[in-house]
This record gives C-alpha cells, structure tokens and sequence, in this order.
C-alpha cells in the first residue's frame, strides 16, 4: 500500500515503510490491466477511445485522480502542469491525467489548473474498478504534503464555491472515489503503481518522476522581486 494522509495539507502513512508503491508481485497484471485497456476513455472532445491506446507504442505515467472540484486534485494538477514536457521527451514518456467527470468539464479544470498535457476521463470508473483503487478514504499517521496549499477547511470552501458557480451543480465525479498512480507500457506492461487511501494520498510528483526516470522539477514557489 502507499502512504496516506489526514485532511489537512499533509501525507500520512499506514505505518513505516520501507518503499513506495505496489511491490511488483501485487502489480495487476492479466487479466485485470489487459481488461482495463479495454474499457474506454474519453476526450476533451467528447471521443471514445480504448485506454490500452494511452501507452500502446510508448511509456506512460498516468495519474488518476478524484473529482475535478476536490481542492487536493485542482492543487496536485496545478502541480503536474509545471513538468516541462521536455523533460518527459528526453525521458520518453507521457504524462497523462484521468479523470471520473463527464468529458465537458476537461476544457475548464484544464484552464483552472494550467494543465496542458494529456488528459482524459473514465465517467464510468471501469478502469478505477480493473485495477483496484479505493472507495472511501482511510487515515493515519501525518507526514507533510507538497503539493497541497490549502488546508481542510479552506480547500473545501474553494470546492463548494466552484460547485455553485458552476453551469450545473455537480461533484464531477465520485467524492468517495480514489484515485492513483501508475507507469505502463509499451503494451500491457505496468512497472509500477500506487493506490491513493484519501484525498491526501497522491504520490509527491518527483518520487514519481524518479521511478519513470524523468529529471526532477523544482516545486518550490519562487520569491517575488519588487522594484522600489
């Protein structure tokens, strides 16, 4: 399993461990990742593809992530939207997001979140289902997040003024599903993954960097300079 954390901007874990991710023996492999790459995505357009397609010729980091209006998924893919994309060419690999909404709402979190590479949505959660990520959310032990800024109670406030400001009210997608993070292909090949617990639990986007070797970025946000 993979660490967890409180609904605050902080990791926890279940207990100390001792490497991230799946060990490769728990990895799905056949039948559950080659009946996932069956099951359908779909695109900012509205167009149906298989998710086998995704990393068919070429690795692939994807990212599943929680509802769209969840605070920790807009802060985590404001975050996944600073990787150059030179980075991921010299590495030869794709960075892709996958979402649970309906294909109408990727153009807006997209220009939320700064986001331009690939993303698609699953509206159904077959894929989430195949390859056994969670519902509900379980925490533990406390360790800092880097990626989230706000804290429970502001993060939620953000989420429920951009659910009413929104043209419908929605959750876009499954509040109590979770998501995670996975390093496929070429094919049916997983090299790795991780199981979100809850809302906190995403993997620190350079620990991913790392296992899909591609150079690390830098997070921190940069001092502003004032002309007097």
């Amino acid at each position: 399993m993979a660490w967890a954390r409180p609904p605050v901007t902080q990791q926890i874990q279940r207990e100390p461990r001792r490497q991230r991710g799946l060990p490769a023996a728990q990895l799905p492999r056949e039948p559950q990742l080659a009946e996932a790459a069956l099951c359908p995505v779909v695109d900012r357009t509205g167009t149906h593809l298989p998710f086998g397609h995704l990393f068919r010729g070429q690795r692939a980091l994807i990212v599943f992530v929680r509802h769209f209006l969840c605070y920790t998924t807009k802060e985590y893919v404001e975050d996944l939207a600073k990787v150059p994309k030179s980075f991921l060419k010299d590495a030869d690999i794709k960075l892709i997001v996958i979402g649970q909404s309906s294909s109408h709402h990727i153009e807006p979190f997209c220009k939320l979140t700064g986001y331009t590479h690939e993303i698609y949505v699953d509206p159904e959660r077959e894929i989430y289902k195949k390859l056994g990520m969670k519902k509900g959310e379980v925490f533990s032990i406390a360790a800092p997040s880097p990626h989230v800024k706000s804290n429970l109670l502001s993060g939620s406030l953000k989420s429920l003024w951009r659910a009413v400001t929104g043209p419908a009210f929605d959750f876009q997608g499954d509040p109590a599903q979770q998501g995670g993070a996975l390093i496929v292909g070429p094919g049916n090949n997983m090299l790795f993954m991780h199981l979100d617990s809850n809302r906190l639990d995403h993997m620190p986007i350079n620990s991913l960097l790392d296992q899909a070797g591609v150079q690390n970025v830098d997070f921190k946000p940069k001092p502003r300079i004032i002309d007097v």
